[in-house]
């Protein structure tokens, strides 16, 4: 194309292939493309705070699953950075990057998807979910099956035509949709694996499967709404040239869905503490009071009311003391039923009492003997009223 017409917010220097990316004329280009570098931005921005939130997860089920929306988390930065190949115009390098990537970054997300569906699943069934590093090569496997099938498609496609390079963009709109199968049944299982975990006992986890129910039927309303108007629809319309932004517009609009329906609230999640969760002892979080207590509380100690009973009468014989220091009307209150509990004051002085008794007998008390004899006989008597 000549430099002198070059459209309208492009400069002269700037290759045709690029003019959909500043083309003012052509205001889809300049829309999609502010859009998806918002995503960029966005996606970023996003895996910094799941890496910076990671340590402060309590819930172990649900840092198993970190791991799999940081794998999404990139997937979905990929898809918006392969907009940018469905803005430009059709050349060998984008052509090549639009038929490999679209399936590719697709399935990647959807893999994630089917794997924390699975697990919620298992998880409802079993009252446990596998591993971790379980889900992560389950989703490798699914994701490395569409890598396959695009790397085989790709190399026997431009094998065939003898390496021309502009081959890769002479592909008919019906091949480049049955060349994505494999991720549409991928799409199918995502719904299909959330809607068990639905009727899960636990808020939290019906959140999690309500979350991936919603991203996959918008995911699939998206891709029917694509499939048509690129198959068929604008054939029809008169305006095959809507093809690329057609596609361009399923992948960044789909990125958001990823974003903003189930990465941003699994996000938010992570560090959220539900009140729903069983408790880890299974019981109450603080115990009840110890057998021992209850049967004190149930049972008076007859041993202690006894001693009590019998030694009343050395209650009578020691001095009651008066406290010169200031004491609070509830300091005797110790939380217990009055009636089961002794005074301070009684116990106190049965202890004073017992204690002085012993001091009394074990001490030797000096008497006189009597020079009469015939006193001798009361001499017991006489030691006795002393010691008493």
């Amino acid at each position: 194309m000549d430099p002198t017409s070059a459209p309208k917010g492009c400069g002269a220097s700037i290759s045709s292939i690029y003019y959909n990316l500043c083309d003012l004329t052509k205001v889809w280009g300049v829309v999609v493309e502010a859009v998806a570098a918002a995503g960029v931005v966005t996606s970023f921005i996003l895996f910094v705070i799941l890496m910076a939130s990671l340590p402060f997860v309590t819930d172990k089920k649900r840092k198993g699953m970190v791991v799999l929306q940081a794998c999404i988390l990139v997937f979905t930065l990929g898809l918006f950075g392969l907009t940018f190949a469905f803005i430009v115009g059709p050349y060998s390098t984008s052509c090549t990057a639009r038929r490999y990537l679209f399936g590719v970054l697709f399935s990647g997300c959807l893999a994630c998807l089917v794997m924390h569906g699975l697990w919620l699943a298992l998880l409802q069934r079993r009252g446990r979910g596998p591993r971790s590093w379980m889900l992560c090569l389950g989703a490798l496997g699914l994701w490395l099956v569409e890598v396959i099938i695009n790397t085989e498609w790709l190399i026997i496609t431009v094998v065939r035509g003898g390496f021309v390079p502009d081959l890769s963009c002479n592909i008919a709109n019906q091949d480049f949709v049955m060349a994505l199968i494999y991720v549409m049944v991928l799409l199918l299982t995502v719904v299909l694996m959330a809607v068990p975990s639905l009727t899960h006992k636990h808020k939290q986890w019906r959140r999690d499967g309500a979350l991936i129910l919603v991203t996959g039927l918008f995911t699939v309303a998206i891709w029917v709404t694509w499939i048509v108007m690129y198959v068929h629809g604008n054939r029809v319309s008169g305006n095959p040239s809507w093809d690329d932004p057609t596609l361009a517009v399923a992948v960044v609009s789909n990125a958001w869905v990823f974003l903003l329906l189930y990465t941003i609230p699994e996000i938010c999640l992570l560090t959220h503490e539900d009140t729903d969760q069983e408790q880890p002892h299974d019981g109450d979080v603080y115990p009840a009071r110890s057998l021992v207590y209850d049967t004190i509380l149930k049972e008076p100690d007859i041993t202690h009311q006894g001693v009590y009973m019998e030694n009343k009468a050395f209650s009578m014989d020691e001095p009651r003391t008066v406290s010169t220091k200031p004491e609070s009307p509830y300091g005797a209150y110790n939380g217990q039923l009055r009636s089961c509990v002794y005074q301070p004051t009684e116990l106190a002085l049965i202890a004073k009492g017992l204690t002085r008794m012993d001091q009394d007998i074990m001490t030797p008390r000096v008497t006189v003997p009597s020079v009469n004899p015939q006193s001798s006989s009361s001499l017991p008597c006489s030691a006795g009223s002393l010691s008493s």
